[in-house]
């Protein structure tokens, strides 16, 4: 007999959502020493029934030599979202980052108006 996959409301979607967001504020992006929630470089988290989890991130440059790392680092911090039992991370270039994505606690932090 198949075992049935669990079924989320939104609202549980949401909750999950909101719990790997709290985790991601854990990932530091090493060259600037700023959590990578706060730079904006989440552009989309999807959470699917089942405990899948596709997260599309963007880098600051595109020729950041910490992309591993970071992507790593996410890994790491989505370990403890019990809900989540797989993660795909999608490095995407589109739209392109800039500071207007940044949270104000971010450019105070590195000195930008």
């Amino acid at each position: 007999m198949a075992e049935q996959e669990e079924v989320w409301s939104q609202e549980e979607i949401d909750h999950i959502k909101d719990k790997i967001m709290q985790a991601m504020e854990a990932v530091i992006d090493p060259e600037l020493g700023i959590d990578i929630v706060n730079l904006g470089l989440i552009y989309e988290v999807n959470v699917f029934n089942g405990g899948y989890c596709e997260m599309k991130i963007t880098l600051t440059t595109m020729g950041c030599p910490l992309a591993d790392v970071i992507t790593e680092d996410i890994h790491k911090a989505m370990e403890e979202i019990d809900e989540i039992n797989e993660l795909d991370v999608k490095l995407v270039w589109y739209p392109a980052w800039d500071t207007s994505r940044m949270t104000r606690y971010a450019r105070i932090a590195l000195g930008i108006r």
